[in-house]
C-alpha cells in the first residue's frame, strides 16, 4: 500500500507539480471508505487502475460516474469521495496552476469545481495511457509513462507561456503570502489585467487562490503535527489569529478546524497508517517555502 507524491522529470516541472500514486487495500472494510477532499492549489488528472469511487458534489447524491479517467478542475469546496472495492489504485497527475490552460487552451474557469470524463478533454487516446499504467510493472514505470504522456501534451500545447504562469508557481512557493499589486507587477500586468488573465488561466481569482494556498498549508501542518495548537498554526500560515483561520475552514469545508480534522483522522490513509511521513514532507516543504 502506498500514498506518495513523486517528482516528474526535471524538464516537466513547469507543467507538473507531482505524480501521486494511491494504492489502498481494505480487505475488511464492510462499506465504501470515505474521504473529504478539501480545496488544494491544483488541477488533477486521475487514472483509475482498479476499482472506482462514488463522488458527492456539494449536497448532491453520491454518484458512480463510471469514468475510467477523471479530470478535476480547481476546487473551491470539499469533494466527498467514497472508495469502492477492496483494492483501490489510482495514478494522478497534479498539474501546475496554469498548465492545463496552456496544454488544452480551455479557459480554466470552465473546469472549476468540475468532475469530468477526461475523454471529453483528451479524446479516447487517454484510454491507451490508462492501459499502459494498468500494465506497468512498477511505480517507477508509471512515472515514466506519466512523463511520456505529459511530453506529448507539451508538444501539442495550445497556448503560449506567459510570465503570469511563473507568478502562480511563486504564489505557492511563498505559501500564499503576497499582495495583488506585487503579483501583478511581477507578471508585468496591471492589477485589472492580472486578475482577468489569472481567472482565465487558473479558474479562480488571485485572492481566492492565495487563500487556498494558505489554507492547504494549514491542513498539511495539522495533519503532520496533530498536537500542535491552532493559534500557532494560524500564525505560521499567515493568518491574523485563530478566528481568521476558522473563517477559511468554514468557507472551504463548511466545518470548524477541529471537525474537519476529525474526518482527516479517519481518512483512508490515516486508517492504513500512511500519513506520518507524507504529511511531514508536505508540511516541511510548505514551511521552507516562506
Amino acid at each position: 500500500m502506498i500514498l506518495q507524491d513523486l517528482a516528474p522529470h526535471p524538464s516537466l516541472t513547469e507543467f507538473v507539480q507531482c505524480y501521486r500514486i494511491v494504492h489502498f487495500n481494505f480487505v475488511q472494510a464492510p462499506e465504501p471508505v470515505f474521504k473529504a477532499y478539501a480545496p488544494r492549489p491544483e488541477v488533477c488528472l486521475h487514472f483509475f487502475l482498479r476499482e472506482r469511487e462514488l463522488v458527492q458534489l456539494g449536497k448532491g447524491p453520491k454518484t458512480d460516474y463510471k469514468f475510467p479517467v477523471v479530470l478535476t478542475g480547481q476546487q473551491t469546496s470539499v469533494l466527498n469521495r467514497y472508495l469502492l472495492g477492496k483494492d483501490f489504485i489510482t495514478f494522478n497527475i497534479a498539474f501546475q496552476p496554469t498548465a492545463l490552460f496552456q496544454l488544452t487552451g480551455i479557459s480554466a474557469f470552465e473546469l472549476t469545481n468540475q468532475y469530468l470524463d477526461a475523454e471529453l478533454i483528451f479524446s479516447k487516446k487517454i484510454r491507451l495511457i490508462l492501459e499502459q499504467l494498468q500494465n506497468a510493472g512498477s511505480y517507477h514505470q508509471m512515472v515514466s509513462i506519466g512523463d511520456q504522456f505529459v511530453n506529448s501534451l507539451i508538444s501539442n500545447a495550445r497556448k503560449e507561456a506567459h510570465r503570469l504562469d511563473t507568478v502562480t508557481r511563486l504564489m505557492i512557493q511563498a505559501g500564499g503570502k503576497a499582495s495583488l499589486d506585487w503579483l501583478a507587477g511581477e507578471a508585468c500586468l496591471s492589477t485589472k489585467q492580472f486578475t482577468r488573465k489569472f481567472y482565465e488561466r487558473t479558474g479562480v481569482n488571485p485572492k481566492t487562490y492565495l487563500r487556498i494556498i494558505r489554507f492547504t498549508k494549514a491542513i498539511h501542518i495539522k495533519n503532520a503535527y496533530p498536537h500542535r495548537d491552532w493559534l500557532r498554526i494560524a500564525l505560521e500560515c499567515g493568518y491574523f489569529d485563530y478566528q481568521h483561520l476558522v473563517k477559511d475552514y468554514k468557507e472551504f469545508t463548511k466545518q470548524t478546524p477541529n471537525d474537519y480534522h476529525f474526518l482527516e483522522s479517519n481518512s483512508p490513509e490515516s486508517r492504513l497508517g500512511l500519513t506520518a511521513e507524507l504529511y511531514k514532507s508536505r508540511a516541511e516543504a510548505s514551511v521552507s517555502m516562506v
